[in-house]
């Protein structure tokens, strides 16, 4: 299975998109499974159901900082590197879907005041299209990591 199918599994099993993504790229991360879980968890529903950004892009970028971030923070030229990457991540996912904001992506007006996530019903997967996102997020990641 590749990673945005395995991002799709692990949206429907219930984890929230930048878990989703965080996941996919389990293998490679040597970073303990539960560890990867809570870093993803603050990140759904766009932070926390603020809709602000994607989940999945806040995935891929924790996946980017895993893989290839720097570990010297007084390496400016790396930190600078680090966040040219992190932009054009972005701009490929803004350019592919049209935003990197949630509640734009979801079609919403205004960010919604619950922090209460809904429920995982047939009727909540067949009207979000998170799944898309996930996968774009991924497919951009590996398209920049194979360049």
């Amino acid at each position: 299975m590749n990673r945005d199918e395995k991002g799709k599994e692990l949206f429907e099993s219930g984890m929230n998109c930048s878990q989703a993504v965080l996941l996919a790229y389990e293998d490679e991360l040597n970073v303990d499974r539960g560890a990867l879980l809570r870093i993803g968890a603050s990140f759904g529903g766009g932070m926390g159901r603020l809709r602000e950004v994607c989940g999945a892009v806040s995935g891929i970028f924790a996946v980017a900082g895993l893989l290839q971030g720097p570990e010297d923070p007084a390496d400016r030229e790396a930190k600078a590197a680090h966040y040219k990457l992190i932009q054009e991540l972005a701009a490929k996912f803004r350019e592919k879907n049209g935003s990197i904001i949630c509640r734009e992506l979801l079609g919403l007006r205004a960010a919604e005041n619950s922090p209460v996530p809904e429920e995982r019903t047939v009727e909540y997967y067949s009207r979000r299209p998170c799944v898309k996102y996930i996968m774009s997020a991924i497919e951009i990641l590996e398209e920049q990591r194979n360049v």
